[in-house]
């Protein structure tokens, strides 16, 4: 392998040209190997946060991820697809679409990951089910996935082992936002588990990464053009993430939405987000000539039951209760109720998300650190959207929390969250616009 000096590749970079993929290599390898400092892997992540990364480099660290470790390569005949989403609050789609496609035919390799800061973890969610487990090994993934069509799992010590500790790192040297290093993040583990075609709901605005739709597309022609060298068909839904997602924000409080939702007791948006998603994976599988018969497919998983019970199916073979389904406080119930009210009349204008999502890690419905742990039964339920209107003393929601100090200060915060004018104020769209590859 041919060696290069580590300083001189960060002075190249710093200076702003390209790495050729031999020296994007060396310089990954040479980090999981310990032969270059963590120091050195820092500065050059800086240098790519503000240099910025050409798509092909972006190919190349790509490439480099997966080859860290081993893939997975599922039989040619099977339809393997996937979603990925960008983080946001109350966001519980997965729960409902990986049955749901499931129900339709597709098969699911979902490797989803924890909740930290403002942002919901799909992992956190599933292990507000007792004894619901989400560590497999690969082969016991791909095993699950072929003969249940479904399985949802947290990130292996085996599949691109490079990103898990490069976003470590990452995340406190404040080089989380690159749009290239994001890129390669999300698209190496895609494309590493098998899925042949990925959806990506990339959300946009107060309680998301991405805070304006210019530079959501940036990043999704990058996510795009990526998949497409690697030969995967990738589609991007782009997403209103100015109000929380559904109404519960909180892991248990999600899962029940979700499950209600498979019992077919949807909710306007989350109902609109879900279905979108789902076409695409349909009709980028070819599983479906168009939205209408894709809308159709899904109905039926739903009306028949299907996806319920595939999703029954999937918590019992991954070590959880099944009876959840029927029983919800076998996930926890909260000591406190604590009405949120609104203290003038007027349409909401705004919503802080994050802030909602951030004041609810005080109660331990979220995490600031890896290592904080949860109350899954902590959370909220809210009722308003931008454009709805409030009377005085009208419920904006209903904070659920076992420390009741705590709880009235989260529940505060939550209330200052919601910007409320008497002037009038129109809803938003949910979705913004479909890009297909």
């Amino acid at each position: 392998m041919t060696q290069y000096n580590p300083v001189e590749l960060i002075l190249k970079k710093r200076n702003g040209n390209d790495l050729s993929p031999e020296e994007i290599g060396f310089f990954i390898r040479g980090y999981l190997e310990g032969s270059i400092a963590e120091y050195q892997m820092s500065a050059l992540l800086m240098t790519i946060f503000f240099q910025g990364a050409s798509g092909a480099e972006i190919a190349s660290l790509t490439q480099t991820y997966i080859e860290s470790g081993k893939s997975l390569k599922f039989p040619s005949d099977l339809p393997v697809a996937d979603k990925h989403s960008t983080g946001g609050v109350g966001d519980k789609i997965s729960l409902m679409l990986a049955p749901i496609a499931a129900a339709c035919g597709l098969y699911v390799p979902m490797i989803s990951g924890r909740g930290l800061g403002h942002t919901g973890g799909t992992l956190d969610k599933l292990e507000a089910i007792p004894g619901f487990k989400v560590q497999y090994s690969l082969q016991e993934f791909q095993t699950m996935v072929e003969r249940y069509g479904i399985a949802m799992v947290g990130q292996s010590s085996e599949l691109v082992p490079a990103d898990k500790r490069i976003y470590a790192l990452r995340d406190v040297t404040a080089t989380v936002e690159s749009p290239g290093l994001i890129t390669a993040s999300i698209m190496s583990k895609k494309i590493a588990e098998g899925a042949k075609d990925l959806v990506i709901d990339l959300k946009v605005g107060s309680g998301a990464f991405m805070p304006n739709l210019r530079r959501a597309k940036e990043l999704a022609e990058l996510l795009v053009h990526t998949g497409q060298s690697f030969g995967q068909r990738v589609s991007v839904v782009f997403s209103n993430m100015n109000s929380p997602l559904g109404k519960a924000v909180g892991n248990a409080l999600e899962m029940v939405e979700a499950i209600e939702y498979l019992k077919g007791n949807t909710l306007p948006d989350t109902k609109q987000l879900t279905d979108a998603l789902v076409q695409r994976m349909l009709i980028s599988s070819g599983l479906a000539s168009d939205e209408t018969t894709a809308q159709a497919m899904i109905d039926t998983a739903l009306s028949s039951g299907k996806a319920l019970e595939i999703f029954r199916k999937m918590i019992e073979v991954q070590g959880g209760n099944p009876g959840v389904i029927e029983d919800y406080s076998l996930m926890g119930t909260a000591k406190h109720r604590i009405p949120i009210l609104a203290e003038s009349s007027g349409y909401v204008h705004q919503i802080d998300s994050r802030a909602i999502g951030y004041a609810l890690v005080r109660v331990k419905a979220g995490r600031m650190k890896t290592t904080d742990s949860l109350d899954y039964a902590a959370g909220a339920l809210l009722l308003p959207k931008i454009g709805s209107f409030l009377e005085t003393g009208e419920p904006i929601g209903e904070l659920f929390c076992n420390d009741i100090a705590e709880g009235k200060q989260v529940a505060d915060l939550i209330r200052q969250a919601y910007g409320i004018s008497p002037i009038e104020k129109a809803s938003e769209p949910l979705i913004y616009e479909i890009m297909t590859g």
